[in-house]
C-alpha cells in the first residue's frame, strides 16, 4: 500500500485572522458590493494612520496603482523611466502601459535593490547628454527597502520624480520612515501571496492630497460631477471593491504579527541551514528593517556541489513549493529592446537564489521539514553537514 502524500507546503499562502470574516459579512449585509463604499474609505484612512501619509487611494491592483502613479507624473510615449531590474513583471509592465520604456538598473549586494551608485552614474550621464528620465521607479525587493537615504537626494538633485514600488514591503522601514512613504508616492500590493492580502488589490500612498484626488478621479473612469456621465479625458476602472477593502482592513489589523512571523521564519531557516557549504541568506541593510516577505537564500554551486535548481527539485519531490528569485527584467525577452545599467549582480542573484516557503502560518514542524529537505539535497550531492 502506497504511503499517503505529504502535506503540501506552499511558498506564501494567505493567512486569515478571523476578523476579516466579520468585516466582510458587514460589507455583504450592507449591500455595498460594487467598487467604493465605507470599507474602502476606512481602509484608506487606516493605511494613512499606519504609515504616516496624508492620503491613500485603494485600487483594484498594485499594478493599476503603479500605472496611475506614472501617468500622473507625466510619463508618456518616448519617455524613459529608470527602473529596478530585479522585480516582478508588473513594475516594468506599468511603464510600458504608458508607452514609455524602462531603463533597467542593477542591484547592489547590500540590499539586493537598485544600486545608488549606478543610478547616480546614469543620471549624470543623461544630464550630460541633455536628457532626463521621466521618473525613477524603485522596487523594495522581497520586503526590504532600497537605500532611500541616498536615492531620494539623487532624484531631488536631478529633478526627477521618485515612485516607490513597495508591493512586498508594507511593514518594513527605512530609517524612521515606513516603506512606501519615500518619493512622490508609494504602492502596496494586497495580492494573495503578500504579507497581508485582500485576494487582490493595491493601495497608493502619498503626502500630496491633490495627487491622491487626481489618481482617484482617473481610477473612477474620470467621471466629472454631473447628473449624466460627463468625461473630458480617458479614465480607468481601477477602484477597489468594498468587499475586498473589508478583508484588507481585517488583515491590516494584524500586520505587525504577520511581519514578526515572517522574520521568525527567516531566523529559523538561517539557524538551521547556515552551516551548509556555499549557503548564504539575503542580507538586511543597516538602514532599516525588512519584512522578510520571502526568505531568500543563495547557493554557490562551486562551494555547495549542488545548485538552486537541484535544491528546488528536491523540495518539489517532497511536496514543498519554492522558486528562484525574480528573473531580472533586462533578461526577459519582452524587454530586449530596453537599455540596462549593469546587470551582473541581479543575474547572479537569479542564478543562485532560492525563495523558501515563508507563510506567516508555518508551524515549527513545517519549518523543520523544509530545512531537512534542503539538507537532503546537499546530502544527495555528497555533503554530510552536521
Amino acid at each position: 500500500m502506497n504511503a499517503p502524500s505529504p502535506e503540501r507546503i506552499l511558498l506564501s499562502p494567505p493567512h486569515m485572522s478571523g476578523g476579516e470574516r466579520e468585516l466582510l459579512l458587514d460589507a455583504f449585509d450592507s449591500n455595498w458590493i460594487a467598487p467604493l463604499g465605507p470599507h474602502v474609505d476606512a481602509l484608506e484612512r487606516e493605511v494613512c494612520e499606519r504609515v504616516g501619509t496624508e492620503a491613500a487611494v485603494a485600487l483594484a491592483t498594485g499594478t493599476a496603482a503603479l500605472h496611475l502613479a506614472l501617468l500622473t507624473h507625466g510619463v508618456g510615449p518616448g519617455d524613459e523611466v529608470l527602473c529596478s531590474t530585479l522585480t516582478f513583471a508588473a513594475t516594468a509592465n506599468a511603464i510600458r502601459y504608458c508607452g514609455a520604456k524602462p531603463v533597467f538598473v542593477d542591484s547592489d549586494l547590500a540590499s539586493w535593490n537598485m544600486d545608488p551608485d549606478l543610478l547616480e552614474a546614469e543620471l549624470k550621464r543623461m544630464a550630460a547628454a541633455g536628457a532626463r528620465p521621466a521618473a525613477v521607479l524603485t522596487v523594495d525587493a522581497f520586503g526590504q527597502c532600497a537605500d532611500y537615504e541616498r536615492i531620494e537626494p539623487l532624484c531631488e538633485r536631478f529633478a526627477t520624480p521618485l515612485i516607490v514600488d513597495a508591493a512586498e514591503s508594507l511593514g518594513a522601514t527605512c530609517g524612521d520612515r515606513h516603506a512606501g512613504t519615500q518619493g512622490r508616492c508609494g504602492v502596496y500590493s494586497l495580492n494573495g501571496n503578500k504579507i497581508i492580502t485582500a485576494s487582490g488589490g493595491g493601495v497608493l500612498v502619498t503626502s500630496d492630497p491633490g495627487l491622491a484626488e487626481r489618481i482617484r478621479h482617473l481610477a473612477t473612469q474620470a467621471k466629472l460631477p454631473a447628473p449624466h456621465y460627463e468625461h473630458e479625458e480617458i479614465g480607468f476602472n481601477y477602484r477597489m471593491s468594498n468587499l475586498l477593502a473589508a478583508v484588507a482592513r481585517g488583515q491590516l489589523a494584524v500586520l505587525d504579527e504577520r511581519v514578526a512571523a515572517r522574520r521568525a521564519n527567516f531566523d529559523s531557516y538561517r539557524r538551521a541551514l547556515s552551516d551548509l557549504p556555499g549557503v548564504s541568506f539575503m542580507p538586511e541593510a543597516p538602514y532599516g528593517a525588512s519584512t522578510r516577505w520571502l526568505t531568500c537564500m543563495q547557493i554557490d554551486p562551486a562551494a555547495a556541489g549542488v545548485d538552486q535548481t537541484a535544491v528546488r527539485e528536491t523540495l518539489a519531490r517532497q511536496s514543498i513549493e519554492s522558486r528562484p528569485l525574480w528573473k531580472p527584467m533586462h533578461l526577459q525577452p519582452v524587454h530586449q529592446d530596453c537599455r540596462r545599467v549593469g546587470g551582473r549582480v541581479s543575474q547572479t542573484l537569479f542564478e543562485t537564489g532560492l525563495c523558501l516557503p515563508s507563510g506567516s502560518a508555518l508551524t515549527d514542524r513545517q519549518l523543520d521539514r523544509v530545512a531537512k529537505a534542503v539538507r537532503d539535497a546537499f546530502s544527495l550531492a555528497g555533503h554530510r553537514a552536521a
